[in-house]
């Protein structure tokens, strides 16, 4: 039996979830709205304030589905509550990053810069500080969406072994290589 699937989802004040035709489950919040299409054989039931989401049989694709659809639930409840906040670090010389509105305008080492055009749900902004690295914060409600964001701007200069030049999340810890140093 699933562990994850088996748990039951609470429903903080001031969220509503409805399951549509189709199994589409749609969370309102204070922080907007997300919806999530869910398999038809899975079973979802809501109850005064605890959601549950349940299976037909022990097949493994409806048990590999269990724990999917309740962990994606879970994830849009805390999305339209509290929400989730993603920052990221831009490592080395002359990098730079600065946004009007949902434009973001990378300078990441190239002969010219990169417009990245983020999403109208998540709000970005970005910060310079003497003597800092600068920092991008993406914030939003989806989860799946930040996270998509955030590969896509670290993928236009991942960091690299050596000196950790490049784009990077913030406090993630980077494996190094020593260099042609290192063997004399």
């Amino acid at each position: 039996m699933s562990r994850i699937g088996k748990k039951p989802v609470e429903i903080t004040k001031g969220v509503t979830i409805t399951v549509g035709t189709d199994n589409v489950v749609t969370v309102k919040g204070p922080k907007g709205e997300l919806k999530q299409a869910v398999d038809s054989d899975i079973i979802i039931e809501v109850t005064e304030g605890v959601l549950e989401v349940k299976r037909p049989t022990e097949q493994i694709r409806h048990r590999a589905m269990h724990g999917l659809y309740r962990s994606l639930i879970s994830n849009m409840v805390k999305g339209v509550t509290e929400g989730y906040t993603k920052k990221m670090e831009l490592v080395g010389v002359g990098f730079k990053a600065a946004n009007q509105g949902n434009l973001l305008d990378l300078a990441l080492g190239y002969s010219h810069n990169i417009i990245f055009e983020i999403p109208k749900e998540l709000k970005v902004a970005t910060s310079q500080e003497k003597g800092q690295n600068p920092m991008i914060s993406l914030e939003g409600a989806d989860k799946q969406l930040i996270g998509q964001v955030c590969a896509k701007l670290r993928s236009l200069r991942k960091p690299e072994p050596y000196k950790g030049k490049g784009v990077k999340f913030a406090g993630e810890v980077l494996r190094r290589k020593a260099g042609k140093g290192a063997g004399k």
